[in-house]
């Protein structure tokens, strides 16, 4: 064996390992579990939040016959709170994990790129299915929030949503070299679909090429979505494909993710 062959770095494996995607799950929760200040951001700020929102709109007058304006918009703040707040937690948590020098370790091994962000999807989006669970709980029964449909569909929707947090800060984070540049990309991926998901004003309201990007937005249809259990007391084949169209942007932003992942921090 010679010098060269010695010194050649080891390639990252590109097979998909569901025992180490298990694996990788396993650690990222014995993490949050030793977490307690991400614990109480994941489980207790949406419920903050939204009892803000509660407090905020319960003495206003609604008309006759017409929802209140809480249980309109605080439906859909339970899809966009869990969205915002997964992104924000996995985009630093992955940054950490590139800055500590611990992501180039695991790369040395037969761990591959997709076995790390899917362990990763899948630690959080069980971090996720627990904070909607919680959430949503909180709304209907704390702050009395009425939805025509079924509360299992809104948890779904809002788990799905928070999937897609966990997609897309994990690909942020990619590139990103700092906590501090992590938290800049929000505005950048976050806002613009919050201003135009149809929350503030709806979307065929818009102007056409407004109209245009919000469709293209995935946040979008999870608004939507949300807005169809709203009103619609069973599921409605609209409220499916947006689930599913929601459910493939996190997909998508996962495999970007595991395209552009780099080992380090340069």
């Amino acid at each position: 064996m010679t010098a060269a062959t010695i010194d050649r770095p080891r390639a990252t494996p590109t097979h998909l390992s569901p025992r180490l995607t298990a694996a990788t799950a396993r650690r990222v929760l014995r993490q949050l579990a030793h977490d307690h200040r991400t614990i109480a951001m994941l489980l207790v700020l949406p419920s903050l939040l939204l009892g803000l929102l509660y407090l905020l709109w319960k003495d206003v007058p609604t008309l006759p016959g017409q929802p209140g304006i809480f249980d309109r918009v605080g439906l859909t703040m339970l899809g966009i709170l869990p969205f915002v707040v997964m992104f924000l937690v996995t985009s630093i948590a992955m940054l950490r994990e590139r800055t500590s020098g611990t992501l180039e370790r695991l790369l040395t091994t037969p761990l591959a790129r997709l076995d790390l962000l899917l362990g990763y999807g899948l630690a959080f989006g069980l971090a996720a299915a627990l904070q909607a669970g919680v959430t949503v709980t909180v709304a209907t029964t704390v702050y009395d929030l009425e939805v025509a449909g079924s509360v299992w569909l809104v948890v779904l929707i809002a788990v799905v949503d928070a999937v897609l947090g966990v997609a897309l800060g994990l690909l942020a984070s990619a590139f990103a070299r700092t906590e501090f540049q992590a938290v800049q990309f929000m505005p950048v991926i976050v806002l613009p679909q919050f201003f135009l998901c149809g929350l503030l004003i709806p979307v065929d309201q818009m102007a056409g090429w407004l109209q245009t990007i919000s469709n293209l937005l995935p946040l979008t249809y999870a608004v939507e979505a949300l807005q169809e259990v709203g009103r619609s007391a069973e599921a409605t084949g609209t409220m499916w494909l947006d689930v599913a169209v929601v459910a493939g942007a996190a997909l998508v932003a996962l495999a970007l993710a595991a395209a552009t992942l780099r080992r380090r921090t340069a």
